[in-house]
């Protein structure tokens, strides 16, 4: 089984965009979603690079602290 990285909402936001969906392949500290808080836009990143398995949220979600965002299966990314 490969290594899984679950990505969770550090804070109460509105989701803004979704920049990778389900199957895209992403690079450690690339942003996958895009929050916004308080007039602020946050990127939130995947720590390690990998295919994208899916994402929890849609556009216009409100997150809470520890909502799951979205799961990047790291593959044979971790091996880099």
């Amino acid at each position: 089984m490969e290594p899984r990285e679950e990505i969770r909402a550090e804070l109460v936001a509105s989701v803004l965009e979704i920049n990778a969906g389900a199957g895209v392949r992403v690079a450690g500290g690339q942003a996958i979603v895009l929050l916004e808080s308080m007039k602020m836009e946050i990127p939130v990143v995947s720590e390690t690079g990998g295919t994208v398995v899916s994402v929890a949220v849609a556009v216009g979600d409100v997150v809470q602290s520890g909502d799951l965002i979205a799961i990047v299966d790291a593959g044979e990314e971790r091996l880099s």
